[in-house]
């Protein structure tokens, strides 16, 4: 389905984010470390599509170096998700964008690692103004809606270690893991209009930690 990236896509997501209900923390997760990711809407590379934006972390982090991400980090102290994940768009792409952009936001996913990850839904007109910093992010990329919505795009696995399905994305000839894929699949099932939850989805071995 393709989505034009003009106002009334804005308008049509905004609508499924606002009807879309939030899973109620519970006491588990109120324990770990907050963070935010942006599911930053904007123009696809080409023709007049609507993407989200995926970036390939720097190889010299010291953490999840290499890897596909969206955009985002811990929160800081007294920092709303929200806050941080406009904070950390920024940081990262140069995108300068305030709460008036924000569409929504999805469920808080918990990562084996220690992490509860609220994913926030952004609206970015200016898609010129994307500045990758080399610093965190070694590639940005595009990704056009009707991508995530083709029935191969998402495929679920066992691993030996849990009980738990291992999703799994498939981009560019590469496998995105949880969380981003869980985040990513999440958003494309409230784009759907589907309440579907993906707190315990699992994330693979290699990213427990």
């Amino acid at each position: 389905m393709m989505r034009p990236f003009d106002d009334a896509t804005r308008r049509n997501i905004a609508g499924a984010c606002a009807a879309f209900t939030r899973l109620p923390e519970d006491d588990a997760s109120s324990a770990l470390k907050r963070a935010a990711v942006a599911v930053t809407l904007t123009a696809a590379r080409e023709g007049d599509d609507t993407a989200f934006l995926l970036t390939l972390r720097a190889s010299h982090l010291r953490a999840h170096r290499g890897q596909w991400a969206l955009p985002g980090g811990r929160c800081d102290a007294g920092e709303t998700p929200v806050e941080a994940a406009l904070r950390e768009l920024e940081e990262e792409l140069g995108l300068r964008l305030t709460s008036a952009e924000v569409l929504g936001t999805l469920d808080d996913y918990p990562t084996r690692s220690g992490y509860l990850i609220t994913p926030v839904v952004v609206w970015a007109a200016d898609s010129g103004a994307i500045r990758p910093n080399p610093e965190e992010v070694a590639s940005v990329h595009r990704i056009a809606l009707d991508t995530i919505e083709r029935e191969e795009a998402f495929d679920f696995t066992a691993i030996p270690e849990s009980t738990r399905r291992v999703i799994r994305f498939h981009h560019q000839m590469s496998l995105i893991h949880a969380p981003t894929a869980a985040l990513i699949y999440q958003f494309r099932e409230v784009l759907a209009g589907r309440h579907t939850r993906v707190t315990e989805l699992e994330q693979p071995v290699f990213a427990w930690k």
